[in-house]
């Protein structure tokens, strides 16, 4: 491997700001530790913080907490316009 071509990679500690869960990770963001904020995790090393709006905590993906969200009425309209049609429509 070249050298001084890659980032640095170092641990840091990642918040998301939904749940408010954090865990502590290895990211390239690492190398901009001087511009984040800092905080003390439980190992009592401080670390770099990276706050984010989604993690795999909060995503409807990994926590199966699928929700379909129908404001007036958007799910019936594609329906009525292209939704599933019976043989007897299609003729």
């Amino acid at each position: 491997m070249r050298h001084d071509i890659h980032p640095i990679y170092g641990p840091v500690v990642v918040r998301d700001n939904s749940c408010g869960k954090m865990f502590l990770t290895r990211s390239t963001l690492a190398g901009n530790a001087h511009a984040l904020p800092t905080i003390e995790w439980e190992d009592g090393n401080t670390y770099p913080l990276v706050v984010t709006e989604i993690t795999s905590y909060s995503h409807p993906f990994y926590t199966g907490k699928n929700v379909v969200l129908d404001t007036a009425g958007q799910v019936q309209k594609f329906n009525a316009r292209y939704g599933r049609r019976t043989g007897k429509e299609q003729a």
